[in-house]
């Protein structure tokens, strides 16, 4: 059974960091992309940024690249978003997300993700 497993939200205050975790099991990755998702209040859920894991790159939405860094650990079987420079507007729901043979095309794609995760909610708030 396959399990993906968030941690690390939590409270926040502007312009502070967060490091957010993904434990995977349950299958090998090795043909998947694993990434993160977000849902802010009112919103849709957006894709922040995704990584083959077995390499041949990391993707980011635009916007967003630059402050959010998606890296893993194969050794860990976990995921991680590093997130700079919070600000208010990256409050939400982080999901974590697994997709079988993406192309770069496609990893911003919700429907292209095979698992999901629960999600952990982060607050940026003074």
């Amino acid at each position: 059974q396959v399990q993906l497993v968030e941690s690390g939200g939590g409270l926040v205050q502007p312009g502070g960091s967060l490091r957010l975790s993904c434990a995977a099991s349950g299958r090998s990755f090795a043909n998947h992309a694993l990434g993160w998702f977000r849902q802010s209040p009112g919103k849709e859920r957006e894709w922040v940024g995704s990584t083959r894991w077995s390499g041949g790159g990391t993707f980011y939405a635009g916007s967003l690249k630059g402050r959010f860094t998606v890296s893993r650990d194969r050794a860990k079987s976990t995921l991680y978003l590093q997130m700079d420079r919070l600000g208010p507007e990256d409050t939400g729901v982080y999901y974590c997300a697994a997709g079988s043979g993406l192309i770069a095309g496609r990893m911003g794609l919700e429907d292209a993700y095979d698992y999901w995760g629960r999600g952990t909610q982060v607050t940026v708030s003074s």
